[in-house]
């Protein structure tokens, strides 16, 4: 009797395949990162999934036992994630903020922007995806806001459209 995967595992590996090899910028501090969270997922989580598994083997029959058919999803899951680590490392660059040009908004500039609207001003260091934290003031290049501020140099005028609508920011300082 053939067994298929479980739908999310499917979907998890299909999304995996569309972003590999992609290059992707980081601080050092970023990618150090990752490669302590791969070293976490390798050293911990891999052993313990093996454990669950060795663990619900031992309760008998596999074919009717959702103890193991969960600890192999799991670790289906998990060996995934472990790939798509690796592939996000191997394709890593990482960025020396004192060589870039300051003149710009590039990845790692720090941007202060004022809404043109209502004069409420902001400042964001533009990062990678993977280093993006809206509460430490660092936005993704990726998104609507970061990708509308790339390229973008101190009093020009950066058209967004956000999910709220059309707004207007203007590019008040651009620093590292």
């Amino acid at each position: 009797m053939k067994t298929e995967p479980p739908c999310g595992v499917l979907f998890f590996f299909r999304i995996t395949l569309i972003i590999m090899g992609k290059i992707s910028y980081y601080t050092e501090e970023g990618l150090q990162k990752l490669k302590d969270k791969l070293r976490h997922l390798e050293a911990v989580e891999r052993p313990s999934i093996s454990r669950q598994i060795a663990e619900a083997r031992d309760k008998g029959d596999l074919s009717e036992n959702a103890e193991y058919d969960a600890a192999k999803e799991a670790q289906g899951l998990l060996e995934l994630e472990i790939s798509k680590l690796k592939d996000v490392i191997s394709n890593a660059r990482i960025v020396d903020s004192s060589q870039l040009d300051t003149s710009k908004a590039l990845i790692l500039s720090k941007v202060k922007i004022k809404n043109v609207k209502n004069g409420m001003t902001m400042q964001y260091q533009l990062v990678a995806e993977n280093e993006a934290n809206l509460k430490a003031g660092k936005i993704s290049v990726e998104s609507p806001i970061g990708k509308g501020l790339l390229g973008k140099s101190v009093g020009d005028i950066a058209q967004i459209q956000t999910p709220g609508g059309l707004m207007d920011f203007e590019i008040l300082e651009i620093g590292r």
